[in-house]
């Protein structure tokens, strides 16, 4: 221990000096009796002084020897010895271990923890048990006071869901509903769609709309038009009855809007042809024998589209058309000789935007006249006043159609239209239920809110009522945490009667995105016309989903045990529906209530809106039995096309009514037939290989599903043509009337083909019937390669 220290050769260090000191054990003590200093930390500290006893260390300081001396100038008696470092290249531990002649300097007491630790252990011990029994305590009483938590919602596919909606739908709640609507008889188009909209947010639905729309409307003007008979002088209203003061105060406004909106203005004096139904033939007739140039054709209304019919007598070189109803078209209960009517002559939209939305700042086009003719409706007892057809006895089932003779005088008369073109702000009232799985596929469903005067006929507010009813039912389950897979729009247009405005610009504003994502259309447009037939209307992709719904509710028809059987098809349909079938390519679906009567009578008839206050018996409004039946109807159709993982659309059906619509012995359509053999052979290949399947749980994989849905939802679009005569539906699936079954455009073209002694129109036609096929067949192809091409990329 008294050994010099030895320097080392690192310049830095040269000339230092490290002297570490024993601190004795007894004057040790006062610094380390601590309770917290353990045994072993003496027990080093004495090998450490080992340690340190060997040389070659003075290039160390320690980290704590700066405290240690400041420690020792606060006591001036500790004996301090100096410390040589030891220069071993080994550890210290491992040294001292080696060591024979280490003797433990130090006696290491045991420590205090181990008389503390039966305490310690007990404390912990009652502490946990403390714990234990507290959370026993919440547990029990927060299980007791806290209500159970609701179970969860059900699947929007479940089957048993749709049926517990449906029976929230009551007669009685569709009463009150409809009480309520017609007592805003009268009212502005906007205060309705207020009142709805108010309606339908107080049940609950989040995100409802008034979609505002500045459109031009050809109103009636200030005074009834007017037709004079030349020869006497006589001036008659379109109801037959004199001009005179009296009469026109009587009947305001049912004279006014006895109109054509968007017909030319103006007076035109000439001689009246009668060309019946405007066919053709009818027209074939008339220029064989006579000049019609500048001419007033007498026309009746069904068979055709008025549109149609219209742009033949333009074509002809007409100059005015005098429109009427034949009373023996008409159902035997509806006695409407003696009552003008309203007919519109704008095909869709807004005249003054055609084709783009009614939005600020569009260009507005000066097109209040959508026909070079002077057109004016007026009622049947009139043909016979002017053309002195006597009336026969023994009403309608006697009946004769009106008919001038071919020998009879030919009259002239004078018609004078004026109508006031105005722009008008319409309202649509847009409400979304957001669909939980898929909010970005579309279900439409749609009705109309519009009102004109007298011609509103509280019909409006049947299908309005309807729609709301099944609103309501709807949103008591969503208000317990259900929703539907898909979106639900739930609309009501504006200005119906106008040409289905409300409907097409909504339509046109959102186009890009209804192409994308609109999946089907159902129509609540006057579901309950009479109380005889259950008739439905659906796009062939629909009709089976449509037959199914059909036979698992068996409704029966007021005062009858059972319906009328009426196959569903697929005919043009009265409505908003126009714009989504014929553009957009959706296929839609509506159920309606009618009579038998009214269905064997000529189509078209409903392009007629009578001035009536109500069409519908008392009996029919009081019970509302058809109207809680067609809201079953199509709530479970929108429920299943909502929530089913697999659209119900049947691809097969659509090749099925392509073939159905060649059966013409007159035409050569063997190319067409052999196009439409192969689109069913791949319709059927479609239906096995991917409905199967994409139908069974167990290999329904979301990706396949999405995929299949994006083929199901865009086949009907391969059938929409470019171009086609007024009238006439763009989406060549959709035939005329129940009594034909060819494609609406090769019927067109036949007829067109008499009056021009060309086949050009009937060969362009067909060569749109062509490539539709053509695209349906591609499409159906690329949808079986993209299933194969995902699978081969899963494997």
């Amino acid at each position: 221990m008294g050994e010099k220290e030895k320097s080392f050769a690192n310049p830095p260090l040269q000339g230092k000096k490290m002297a570490y000191h024993k601190v004795g054990a007894d004057q040790r003590a006062q610094y380390l009796d601590s309770d917290d200093l353990q045994a072993t930390s003496l027990e080093l500290e004495w090998d450490m002084e080992k340690e340190l006893e060997e040389p070659g260390f003075d290039h160390f300081r320690l980290d704590g020897t700066v405290h240690q001396q400041v420690g020792i100038t606060q006591n001036t008696d500790l004996d301090l010895e100096p410390i040589q470092p030891s220069a071993s290249p080994k550890g210290r531990f491992q040294r001292l271990q080696e060591d024979p002649d280490y003797v433990s300097h130090y006696t290491r007491p045991p420590p205090k923890s181990n008389r503390y630790s039966f305490c310690w252990i007990f404390k912990l011990f009652c502490t946990a048990l403390s714990l234990f029994i507290l959370g026993v305590l919440i547990g029990y009483y927060g299980h007791v006071r806290c209500p159970p938590s609701p179970p969860p919602p059900p699947k929007p596919s479940d089957p048993h869901l749709s049926q517990e909606i449906l029976k929230e739908i009551q007669a009685k709640d569709v009463a009150q509903i409809y009480r309520d609507l017609i007592q805003l008889r009268g009212k502005e188009d906007r205060d309705i769609a207020m009142k709805l909209l108010a309606q339908w947010t107080s049940y609950g639905l989040e995100d409802v709309q008034l979609v505002n729309y500045s459109v031009l409307l050809d109103l009636p003007g200030a005074s009834p038009n007017t037709v004079t008979l030349n020869s006497t002088g006589e001036c008659f209203y379109p109801n037959g009855q004199l001009c005179s003061k009296e009469t026109k105060m009587l009947h305001s406004q049912d004279l006014l809007y006895s109109y054509a909106a968007y017909s030319a203005k103006g007076t035109l004096t000439a001689e009246v042809f009668d060309v019946q139904y405007g066919t053709a033939e009818d027209l074939l007739r008339i220029q064989n024998t006579a000049n019609v140039s500048r001419k007033i054709a007498l026309l009746k209304l069904g068979r055709l589209p008025l549109l149609y019919k219209i742009s033949l007598l333009e074509e002809a070189g007409f100059g005015g058309a005098l429109l009427y109803v034949d009373p023996c078209d008409l159902p035997k209960t509806q006695n409407l000789s003696e009552k003008a009517f309203m007919v519109s002559l704008n095909g869709g939209g807004d005249p003054s935007t055609p084709g783009y939305p009614s939005i600020d700042g569009s260009y507005k086009q000066n097109r209040s006249n959508l026909t070079s003719l002077l057109v004016q409706p007026i009622c049947a007892a009139l043909v016979r006043k002017l053309f002195s057809s006597p009336e026969k006895a023994g009403g309608n089932e006697d009946c004769e159609p009106l008919e001038l003779l071919a020998t009879a005088e030919r009259r002239t008369v004078t018609l004078e239209v004026q109508t006031q073109p105005t722009y008008k702000t319409i309202s649509n009232v847009i409400a979304y239920l957001k669909g939980a799985t898929i909010p970005d596929r579309y279900v439409i469903v749609g009705s109309h809110h519009s009102t004109l005067g007298a011609y509103s006929r509280q019909q409006w507010a049947h299908g309005t009522a309807v729609m709301t009813a099944f609103i309501q039912a709807l949103m008591r389950k969503v208000k317990k945490g259900w929703r539907p897979e898909r979106t639900i729009i739930f609309c009501s247009w504006g200005e119906t009667v106008f040409g289905k405005i409300g409907s097409y610009e909504w339509a046109e504003d959102l186009k890009e995105v209804l192409q994308r994502n609109a999946v089907a259309y159902v129509s609540l447009h006057d579901p309950v016309r009479g109380r005889a037939v259950l008739h439905t209307i659906a796009s062939p992709s629909l009709q089976q989903l449509a037959t199914e719904v059909r036979k698992r509710h068996n409704f029966t028809c007021l005062g009858q045990d059972k319906c009328a059987e009426f196959n569903v098809s697929s005919v043009q349909m009265q409505g908003d529906s126009d714009y989504f079938i014929n553009h957009l390519g959706v296929p839609a679906l509506q159920f309606s209530y009618q009579d038998s009567t009214a269905l064997e009578t000529a189509s078209f008839l409903s392009e007629a809106l009578f001035p009536l206050h109500s069409t519908i018996s008392n009996e029919l409004v009081s019970s509302f039995s058809l109207h809680e039946s067609i809201a079953k109807l199509t709530g479970e159709v929108i429920l299943q096309i909502a929530n089913n993982p697999v659209l119900p659309f049947n691809a097969l059906d659509i090749a099925l009514e392509v073939q159905k619509s060649f059966r013409d012995e007159h035409l050569n359509l063997e190319r067409l037939l052999t196009m439409a053999n192969a689109l069913r052979e791949s319709a059927q290949l479609f239906q096995s290989d991917e409905m199967r399947p994409a139908n069974d749980p167990k290999e329904r994989a979301p990706t396949r599903v999405r995929m299949l849905n994006d083929v199901l939802q865009s086949l009907e679009r391969n059938f929409l043509v470019p171009q086609v005569p007024p009238g006439f539906y763009r989406n060549i699936l959709y035939r005329l009337d129940e009594r034909t079954h060819q494609f609406s455009v090769l019927l067109e073209a036949v007829e067109h083909c008499k009056l021009h002694q060309s086949n050009e129109t009937l060969q362009a036609a067909l060569s749109k019937v062509l490539s539709s096929l053509n695209s349906a067949q591609v499409s159906f192809k690329a949808g079986l390669n993209v299933f194969e091409a995902a699978l081969l990329g899963s494997k």
